[in-house]
């Protein structure tokens, strides 16, 4: 059972993201005092952003600050003032192909960034950090499902060689310093209000515009897709269970997924891999008008293949992402033909 809302309160970073605003709403929800950070920076369309934080009701118990996390100096005064009992790190650089792109950008945010919260974690009594890792750090991976058991050592970008860093440097947090530190590994989140550079807003977008799409890997690609309400149920559940270290970690056989400091990994995915073609499919029907389609060859740093073992966080938090796409795709064509009118 969660605990009482403290009156210290949750910082959650990324708070005008895609998963960040959701997660703000559910703690709100729930009596939490929040402390929301974000940059607004201009990835994609900033008015997006600015919607889903106009969608928080302005309350004593809610309060945003446009903020860079890669900016130290400022997010640890944030930290000093307000103390936070948890923090929910979704602040990132998102976007495997734009890591082929921009790699500064990756370094800034998702390694230096994510220094300064371990930084203000560890001096400011934080009792909880909770950060988002991604299935990317699977990489050249073939063993399905994948599981927190399974070793991540060979990334095929470098988005997820900075998410298998994020793990890293947490652990050695929780090893040196004790504090708690949960990675969760998200697969392929979608959704109403999502990010306009995944494959379902750009998908939609393009049918209703009567433009084709590009279907890489002749779309024989596998997603494990992930509606964003079951992430979120999965992030707050992750939040009220602080790890522990685990007492029968062994140093010989490790378990790659827990240690002897306070610290876990979890999958949360939807544990049922669709087919991007029948992905399309359902686009289509929902939209009522048949896909344009580019078939082309795999991209460079994509994978063929996402599906997640998602035993570990049924057993911990009693809980599985369960939302078949029909549902939830259903929901983000009904969403983007309200937001953008169409």
């Amino acid at each position: 059972m969660p605990s009482p809302p403290s009156t210290r309160p949750i910082l959650v970073t990324g708070a005008a993201g895609f998963i960040g605003a959701e997660v703000v709403l559910r703690l709100l929800s729930r009596g939490e005092r929040v402390i929301g950070v974000d940059s607004l920076n201009a990835y994609y369309d900033p008015a997006l952003k600015r919607a889903r934080l106009a969608r928080i009701v302005e309350c004593p118990a809610w309060r945003f600050e446009a903020l860079d996390v890669a900016r130290g100096e400022a997010l640890l005064a944030l930290f000093a003032a307000e103390r936070p009992r948890a923090v929910v790190h979704l602040a990132a650089q998102a976007g495997v192909r734009y890591s082929l792109e921009n790699p500064a950008a990756y370094i800034q945010s998702n390694l230096v960034g994510f220094g300064h919260i371990l930084e203000g974690c560890r001096h400011h009594g934080v009792e909880h950090l909770v950060y988002a890792s991604s299935s990317s750090v699977y990489g050249g991976n073939r063993q399905m499902p994948f599981s927190e058991q399974h070793a991540v050592n060979h990334p095929v970008s470098l988005y997820a060689a900075s998410k298998k860093a994020n793990e890293l440097m947490a652990h050695t947090y929780s090893h040196l310093f004790g504090l708690p530190t949960t990675g969760l590994r998200f697969f392929t989140v979608y959704g109403p209000w999502g990010r306009p550079d995944m494959a379902l807003f750009i998908f939609t977008k393009a049918i209703l515009e009567g433009k084709p799409i590009d279907v890489f890997n002749y779309g024989k690609m596998q997603r494990d897709f992930t509606f964003v309400d079951d992430i979120v149920e999965g992030v707050i559940r992750v939040t009220d269970n602080v790890p522990k270290p685990n007492p029968d970690w062994d140093a010989i056989a490790a378990d790659p997924g827990t240690s002897a400091a306070p610290y876990k990994v979890y999958n949360i995915g939807n544990h049922h891999p669709e087919e991007l073609l029948h992905f399309i499919e359902v686009i289509e029907e929902n939209i009522g008008k048949k896909a344009v389609k580019n078939l082309l060859p795999m991209q460079p740093g994509d994978v063929p293949a996402t599906s997640a073992d998602v035993d570990d966080l049924m057993r911990d938090v009693d809980f599985k992402p369960n939302t078949p796409i029909e549902v939830g795709i259903k929901k983000f064509v009904e969403w983007y033909r309200w937001y953008y009118k169409v």
